[in-house]
């Protein structure tokens, strides 16, 4: 035999053997457990999302995929130990945009950047906001709302789950647009904020679907209009865009991201898993049943959507003078 042509053939196989098991890995992910790291408590809109995926993603991959909750500091606790992790594609976490990306603004000086220290993954879903009203309040719709508050000023006042929660992100934005001014009550945490437009003390909540039904249904409470699109949990309820306020439009996003780093084949490869799962009949039938919309994507449409955020929270925090103590 040629011996030049054997060394070439040596150096051939040599070469074939070492990236035969790259390959081969990069097609065997998961190749252990993954972790899904949720910034909020077991039962909320994220855990509910990371528990409906990781049992599906157990079932398809054969391997556990597990959900850790690590709530506190408006989700950024679990943001940071998410963003630390190893990035090999077996840490991922589930993120609420509407609390993330304002507390770029909020905490200038958080121990991770949303923008650089994570790669994003996909959207999985968004949320309905349901502008809820105190049923003795005399407004019955979006319009009303506006000129009641524009004419009595104090007199409005809408509850949050605290200083730059989501609800109360919204309502400044509400005030902003609608050009009022509807006062803050901060509460301690969603459930309080409810009571306190279930007794009157306040007139006004931006809530999510599930925690909206039950004051709905006892009639403690009214829905106004929802955001930013109809849900069939509520199909006589209409957007506020339709309902006397053009162009207002409000989600709550969902998402998958993972360290900044992560194997593009593991990101791939959760991608297209969330996708199918999102599709099957079982899960969107129970996602739109809490007002939670499936709605995958590219990991590139997902990061121009938490970009977008960033900077629409920043000039809402901004312009209303929003600060956490």
């Amino acid at each position: 035999m040629n011996r030049p042509l054997s060394r070439i053939a040596l150096v051939m196989s040599l070469v074939c053997a070492s990236v035969a098991p790259l390959g081969a890995n990069a097609q065997q992910y998961p190749m252990r457990p993954v972790r899904i790291v949720d910034g909020f408590p077991p039962g909320g809109g994220t855990d509910t999302l990371s528990r409906t995926l990781s049992q599906k993603m157990s079932e398809a991959w054969g391997q556990p995929v597990v959900v850790d909750n690590r709530p506190g500091a408006s989700s950024n606790i679990g943001a940071q130990i998410a963003a630390k992790s190893n990035p090999d594609g077996h840490t991922l976490f589930m993120g609420l945009i509407g609390v993330l990306a304002p507390s770029m603004t909020l905490y200038p000086n958080l121990e991770y950047n949303l923008l650089k220290d994570f790669t994003p993954v996909t959207k999985v879903a968004s949320g309905i906001y349901v502008l809820v009203a105190h049923a003795g309040l005399p407004a019955k719709t979006v319009k009303e709302l506006m000129a009641y508050a524009a004419k009595n000023t104090g007199a409005v006042r809408y509850a949050s789950a605290g200083v730059a929660s989501p609800a109360h992100l919204a309502g400044e934005l509400f005030n902003l647009r609608a050009k009022v001014k509807m006062d803050h009550v901060p509460y301690k945490g969603g459930a309080a904020a409810t009571t306190a437009i279930a007794t009157g003390e306040v007139q006004i909540a931006f809530s999510s679907v599930p925690a909206a039904l039950p004051l709905l249904q006892t009639g403690k409470a009214r829905a106004l209009a929802v955001t930013p699109v109809r849900t069939r949990a509520l199909p006589d309820v209409p957007t506020i865009a339709e309902s006397g306020l053009p162009g207002f439009e409000l989600t709550l996003t969902y998402g998958l991201l993972a360290p900044a780093g992560s194997p593009r084949t593991a990101i791939q490869k959760v991608n297209a898993e969330t996708a199918r799962i999102l599709k099957l009949a079982d899960v969107e039938a129970r996602l739109s049943g809490l007002g939670l919309i499936p709605a995958p994507s590219t990991p590139e449409q997902f990061g121009a959507i938490i970009r977008e955020e960033v900077a629409l929270w920043g000039k809402v925090i901004k312009e209303a003078k929003i600060e956490v103590q």
